[in-house]
């Protein structure tokens, strides 16, 4: 069962890495389709798409009337997001050099986005059904902002063979489902590893919800850092930060309310806020993330789990 167990997962991580792969391809020509910056297709396409996993657990909890759970979930996806995702991205790709100028500046839009929920959240202690309208506005508002690159689209998308196109995103969905595919049989065989081999139960569970669900990011964001296009992999983590905090939580909150345990919300919300900020930092005042910025957010990430460990065992 063992041998099994493992020879499965490893199945699963090689698909997982080679449809990551040839989903960087796809994404470069529907970039190309569309007259876009690479940025902006990864920020609007993949991150959305990366994020439909969260989407789902919040309308899920938000239907059994546990929206807390979305919660934890967003705040946790984020801060991998900004650590330890992008950090071994940027590690293995020997830092990440960003050529797009506007990414700084939607840098500190991501910054601003990312304390909306918590600001609302800290204002009644809850996120009611008008602040997740007001959630959903923003992240309409901000996609609306960055399709404005697209002003000329129909003149030269014209130009385009529409069949090519058709046929490119057609991969690019079927490519999409095999990723999101992957990362779960992997989530899966990795759990059933964790019973073989005696495992504590909550470790494997922590270390598989904040990895695991958040692998197509990993897998994209570190193919596109190997093939030289930083700027997807910024885009990607970016976008899956505002993503996450307007989309899947304004959705979340419309369907049914969010209240969570005030004391675990705050602690995770600053520890994130601290994160967004410096992740901002180090975008802003460089020309990308250097080695010495990606080994920093993965400790951030092990210090932010060493804190959670410590501080709930202290309250529970």
């Amino acid at each position: 069962m063992l041998i099994i167990s493992l020879a499965l997962f490893l199945v699963s991580c090689l698909v997982l890495v080679a449809s990551g792969g040839y989903l960087i391809k796809l994404l470069i020509k529907i970039a190309s389709y569309l007259r876009l910056s690479e940025f902006v297709v990864a920020f609007i396409i993949m991150a959305f798409s990366t994020s439909v996993p969260e989407l789902f657990v919040g309308i899920s909890s938000a239907i059994n009337r546990n929206p807390a759970l979305s919660l934890g979930n967003v705040i946790g996806s984020n801060i991998a997001d900004l650590t330890i995702i992008i950090g071994i991205a940027a590690l293995l790709g020997k830092g990440i050099k960003i050529k797009n100028p506007f990414i700084k500046k939607d840098s500190l839009f991501m910054f601003l986005i990312a304390l909306v929920p918590i600001a609302l959240m800290i204002f009644d202690r809850n996120l009611s059904r008008i602040d997740g309208v007001i959630l959903f506005s923003i992240f309409l508002i901000y996609m609306w902002h960055l399709a404005k690159e697209r002003r000329e689209l129909k003149e030269r998308f014209k130009e385009q063979n529409t069949k090519h196109f058709v046929i490119t995103v057609g991969f690019f969905i079927i490519c999409l489902c095999i990723l999101f595919f992957s990362a779960h049989f992997i989530v899966k065989y990795a759990t059933e590893l964790s019973v073989d081999l005696l495992l504590p139960p909550i470790i494997m569970g922590l270390f598989l919800v904040a990895i695991g669900t958040s692998l197509p990011e990993l897998v994209f964001e570190t193919r596109a850092v190997l093939a030289k296009k930083g700027d997807l992999a910024v885009g990607d983590a970016m976008g899956s930060v505002v993503c996450n905090s307007t989309l899947v939580l304004g959705v979340t909150a419309i369907i049914y309310p969010i209240t969570s345990n005030f004391l675990l919300f705050l602690t995770s919300a600053i520890f994130m806020a601290i994160i967004a900020f410096l992740f901002m930092i180090f975008i802003r005042n460089k020309k990308g993330l250097s080695i010495t910025d990606s080994v920093t957010l993965i400790i951030l990430y092990i210090l932010f789990i060493l804190f959670e460990f410590y501080f709930k065992s202290k309250i529970f």
